[in-house]
């Protein structure tokens, strides 16, 4: 996102530029998980002088925000961002309230359950409870995925109007060959979202897993949302019900935490 660009979705108010490239830094490297990057990577992607870059790191360096090699050409994103998330899911009155949800509805249905939040165009994951019928999966607390790519995030982006969805221009991102790749079959999907009451994956964002999302409705518009995967080996029409019937238990549950939650003095977080 460039600077003039965030200025304008600040309502003009100036930010501060220093702490822009920073944060825009920090996302960079998140992003790239495992894959360390090069001075010359990062000053390129974000338009930024080698020299000011070098300096950047090394500061974010000391202040352990980002890590470096032993040879100091690579860099990574640090143990203080680490600390940072796990304050953010400790301070989050949702993600307590929804654990014990989550956990029981994974020894229910011997499934995997997630919560998930909308961040833009994509949703993050903030919780999951694995099952131990089968190996894991790649949804991992903290893993960040395209919003038209799963149940969690469908389930969300059809709680809006449809000129309102935090979008990206088509061709929208493929993670396997059953991802919506244009605005308009997006579109129809969540059209049956909407009629159905849940958000259903059928190999769009892990080839092999099937997912069913819905969308925790004590906020308008939802931001959360809950969802179970499922191996699709694994996935029955019998099976598939059941999954329906304990995920909208759930999602009630939640709600009803939430509420109680919410009245517990917490800021109202936006």
């Amino acid at each position: 996102m460039t600077y003039d660009r965030r200025m304008q979705e600040n309502g003009g108010v100036r930010a501060v530029k220093s702490a822009s490239r920073t944060v825009d830094l920090l996302e960079v490297l998140a992003a790239r998980g495992d894959r360390p990057a090069r001075l010359r990577e990062l000053a390129e992607e974000l338009e930024v002088p080698r020299s000011s870059m070098y300096a950047l790191l090394q500061t974010l360096v000391e202040r352990g925000w980002v890590r470096t090699d032993a040879t100091g050409s690579l860099y990574g994103i640090g143990i203080r961002a680490l600390l940072t998330g796990t304050s953010y899911l400790d301070g989050d009155p949702r993600v307590r309230a929804a654990r014990p949800y989550l956990a029981e509805a994974s020894q229910t249905l011997g499934e995997t359950i997630h919560l998930a939040r909308l961040d833009r165009a994509d949703v993050v994951y903030l919780a999951t409870r694995e099952s131990h019928e089968y190996p894991r999966t790649l949804s991992r607390v903290g893993r960040r995925l395209p919003a038209h790519v799963g149940a969690l995030g469908k389930a969300l982006l059809a709680e809006r109007p449809d000129a309102q969805l935090p979008l990206p221009e088509d061709p929208l991102r493929a993670l396997t060959p059953n991802s919506h790749t244009t605005r308009a079959s997006l579109l129809a999907d969540l059209a049956r979202v909407r009629e159905r009451g849940y958000a259903v994956d059928r190999e769009e964002g892990v080839v092999g897993i099937a997912g069913f999302g819905f969308a925790l409705r004590d906020e308008t518009p939802a931001v959360d949302a809950v969802s179970c995967s499922v191996p699709v080996g694994r996935l029955t029409e019998e099976h598939e019900r059941r999954i329906v019937a304990v995920m909208r238990d759930v999602r009630e549950r939640i709600e009803a935490a939430g509420h109680l939650a919410a009245g517990d003095g917490a800021p109202d977080w936006r």
